[in-house]
């Protein structure tokens, strides 16, 4: 994506932020965008949101669901605020305890990087409201998290959504202040795992986004004529893409077309949060150019609702069960017996690690080990049934990964340097009756069928952008089978789930 669509700005202070006190050590931010982005008078603002809202015709598809996601654009209120009424007219009267706001950063470059406020709450003309301080303390635990109060000052994208959000939501409600970089498909995994930790049923993600910017001011002008006609397309397109919520296949399209989607990394984060079972309705498509006709210079905006039951990350759930601390242990412990086998040629004893190990990593479960070089598989071996310790399967995994993977040579001291350990704990499989009961992006899995049989881990099928049909057919090919023997009667399943960490999660380990 053009780099100058976000960073026009870069140049603008971040110093000169309005901070107020709320209390006894708390403090908010004010917003600086009324008077400009938006009315500043409440009366005004109020009245001229409700009238929008009351303009908006939405249909009742789902008249007893509240939507458990929005997409609503953040221009001016001038250019989107119609648009913008008709996602958030699904929420009137709606109640919920959280609102997480995921905007896109215009004006600081952040590299796969989120970042959150350190304030206790945000300012509006319409009133403050408050930072979920337990999610916020959570999150800033994160290596790939950043707290900085004044990039949020300066960021549009997340402050104009609550005017909004304060007028169509029924009763109080605490928000979780997102600013998204640019992420890459790990980054955006990882943001969605920890984001997904404080999901519930009374939670509402609301994702901040323009879509395509089009003229030569913005670096994009693939289209010579029929402007109108192929912008849309070019939208609509990248919006059917969403309904599957498949990440992989809507940042390709992002990079084969080169759209100028500015909070394209926000929704890749919400498409790796959704559930199987979600559905995404298109509400409003509008251009800035439909009232001027100037197409050489405009922007597009779109309101969405999307509908699900929230599940909370398996990862994210179990971090009680594995603590950070345990996953650095576990992988040092892999690195270092790898390191073993190159000093002594011989493999890590059972006892190696035994004094270092914790209750927790003592545990019976199964593991697999992944050496990755970059984005290439260097090596991938583990155990699916939990029959012994887990730090005892992780550290011999990693010796077989590196030397004993048959679809690969044994590792070099050179590739050592550079290969990146991630380790997979797996809870216990259970099988299923049936193939459909199988979630991607949760569910790793095994097919067996003729005496032959595969497995794929729950991260293989996201990796790939494959859904259900692509990825049941990749195993049965793995397995040695015909492309369809996933269709079989006879085929039989069943389903595991992993909490997948790897060295890159860990600051301190970086090398």
């Amino acid at each position: 994506m053009n780099k100058n669509l976000f960073f026009a700005g870069v140049g603008l202070a971040s110093s000169c932020i309005s901070v107020n006190a709320m209390g006894a050590g708390e403090k908010i931010l004010s917003s600086p965008l009324p008077g400009s982005w938006y009315e500043a008078d409440p009366g005004r603002l109020r009245g001229q949101i409700q009238q929008w809202m009351k303009a908006a015709s939405v249909s009742e598809r789902r008249p007893d669901a509240a939507p458990a996601a929005i997409v609503s654009p953040h221009a001016g209120y001038a250019y989107s605020g119609l648009t913008a009424a008709f996602s958030y007219k699904t929420l009137a009267g709606r109640k919920y305890d959280r609102v997480i706001i995921l905007g896109p950063s215009h004006r600081v470059y952040l590299k796969n990087q989120i970042c959150i406020p350190a304030a206790a709450g945000l300012q509006t003309p319409l009133g403050v409201v408050r930072t979920d301080s337990e999610v916020l303390r959570s999150l800033a635990r994160l290596p790939f998290v950043k707290v900085d109060d004044s990039i949020h000052f300066n960021e549009h994208s997340v402050q104009i959504q609550l005017p909004f959000l304060q007028t169509a939501c029924g009763g109080p409600f605490q928000i979780v202040p997102v600013v998204v970089g640019m992420m890459d498909n790990e980054a955006v995994r990882k943001a969605a795992q920890a984001l997904s930790a404080h999901l519930t049923k009374s939670t509402l993600v609301v994702i901040s986004s323009d879509f395509t910017h089009f003229g030569r001011a913005f670096g994009y002008t693939p289209f010579k004529d029929d402007f109108a006609k192929n912008i849309r397309k070019l939208d609509l397109d990248a919006f059917e893409l969403i309904r599957p919520g498949n990440a992989v296949k809507f940042a390709r399209y992002i990079q084969e077309t080169g759209s100028t989607i500015c909070g394209e990394a926000p929704i890749r984060i919400l498409l790796e949060m959704l559930p199987r079972q979600a559905e995404t309705v298109l509400l409003h498509y509008a251009n800035s150019a439909d009232d001027n006709g100037d197409y050489s210079h405009c922007v597009s905006y779109v309101a969405g609702a999307v509908y699900c039951s929230w599940t909370p990350a398996e990862k994210a759930a179990d971090r009680i069960l594995l603590p950070d601390a345990d996953r650095l242990t576990l992988l040092k412990m892999a690195r270092e017996s790898i390191a073993l086998v190159f000093k002594t040629r011989r493999s890590t004893p059972a006892s190696q690690f035994s004094d270092r190990a914790t209750d927790t990593v003592k545990r019976k479960m199964g593991c697999f080990v992944t050496l990755k070089i970059g984005d290439d598989l260097r090596g991938c071996i583990g155990e699916i049934e939990p029959f012994r310790p887990l730090y005892q399967a992780v550290t011999e995994r990693a010796v077989d990964s590196a030397f004993r993977d048959p679809r690969f040579p044994q590792l070099t001291p050179e590739e050592f340097k550079r290969v990146e350990i991630e380790i997979s704990a797996l809870t216990p499989s259970r099988p299923v009756q049936s193939y459909r009961e199988i979630e991607i992006g949760r569910h790793g899995m095994t097919i067996t069928l003729n005496g032959r049989s595969a497995v794929f881990l729950p991260q293989v099928a996201t990796e790939q952008g494959w859904n259900l049909e692509e990825t049941l057919t990749s195993l049965s090919r793995k397995a040695g089978l015909a492309p369809d023997a996933w269709k079989s009667p006879d085929a039989k399943f069943s389903v595991f789930e992993a909490i997948v960490f790897r060295e890159s999660d860990f600051r301190e380990t970086e090398r």
